[in-house]
């Protein structure tokens, strides 16, 4: 299906630092490397405690899927999350380290050079609106077809599909420059 990145197709590698895994799901431009992505989406696997990879000039927004908690440090800041937390922005380049705190946790990860911006919502998926680059969202539960992970790029999905999404359960990106 066009527009669709299913959760079946995903494979993990380490992430930069060698100290995870991570899947990555979408990058621009297509192809794209850790050095010249203007943006990026994957999940990650956190087993255990440690420190991310650094990013410079890159932003990230992180939204743990399930497990947890983890308390992350970023740039002397402890921020506590789990499932039920929103999504957490931070700059890429800031020293970031994780602690689990309970189980290994599954997170969603959003990466933008600067100076793109996005806005990232869990919860039931709205109608598209305004401008973006890009409209994506990772389904947090079954619907319309797809399964729970898969994830949609809202604009090349069929109009039809994108309208039946509309209240799915789902952590929705937009990107805007």
């Amino acid at each position: 299906m066009n527009g669709i990145h299913p959760l079946r197709d995903r494979v993990f590698r380490p992430w930069k630092n060698g100290g995870g895994d991570t899947a990555e799901i979408v990058v621009s431009p297509p192809g794209a490397g850790f050095d010249d992505f203007e943006w990026r989406i994957s999940t990650a696997l956190v087993a255990s405690d440690g420190p991310f990879s650094r990013f410079p000039g890159v932003d990230r927004v992180l939204t743990v899927i399930e497990g947890g908690p983890m308390a992350l440090t970023i740039d002397g800041h402890v921020r506590q999350l789990d499932e039920h937390s929103s999504p957490l922005a931070f700059p890429g380049d800031a020293p970031c380290e994780a602690r689990l705190c309970g189980p290994p946790l599954l997170d969603f990860n959003l990466m933008l050079r600067r100076p793109l911006a996005a806005q990232v919502r869990k919860g039931p998926l709205r109608p598209a609106g305004g401008r973006a680059l890009a409209r994506l969202a990772l389904l947090l539960e079954d619907r319309a077809g797809l399964s729970r992970l898969d994830l949609v790029d809202l604009d090349a999905a069929a109009p039809r599909l994108a309208a039946a999404l509309t209240g799915v359960q789902a952590i929705s990106v937009e990107i805007g420059g």
